[in-house]
């Protein structure tokens, strides 16, 4: 992955400019979406997890960095953190919040068993 795209943004609230970083977010080619979230608006929501990660208001369903774990799932905004600059996650599903997002790992772990008969998700979501 090459260098991150850098912005300068202005802040409305303390008037001054800030520097942000636009994520390089990578997502499933099959992105699982929680019931409330409609496919065509995928490409505004992902616009603006990228360059507005604290705005977007939204929880994701990532693959775990962990090799002990397999799936993570969290807030959208926690990717203005400068860890995610650095390490961009890899989006398998998105969902408009915590429980939506544990749907979803349901509506994952049930389609992986039916086709795998096995719960290993990280390998099941690379292919």
């Amino acid at each position: 992955m090459g260098q991150p795209e850098v912005l300068l943004v202005f802040s409305a609230v303390s008037g001054k400019r800030d520097l942000h970083m636009a994520l390089k977010i990578a997502y499933h080619p099959h992105l699982y979406l929680g019931e409330s979230m409609k496919r065509e608006k995928l490409d505004k929501i992902k616009r603006k997890l990228e360059r507005h990660p604290r705005f977007s208001g939204v929880f994701l369903v990532v693959l775990s960095r962990s090799p002990h774990d397999q799936l993570e799932i969290y807030s959208a905004k926690q990717l203005r953190w400068r860890y995610y600059t650095k390490y961009p996650p890899y989006v398998v599903g998105i969902a408009a919040n915590q429980a939506e997002a544990l749907t979803v790992v349901k509506n994952m772990v049930e389609e992986c068993l039916k086709e795998r008969e096995d719960c290993a998700l990280k390998e099941y979501l690379k292919c």
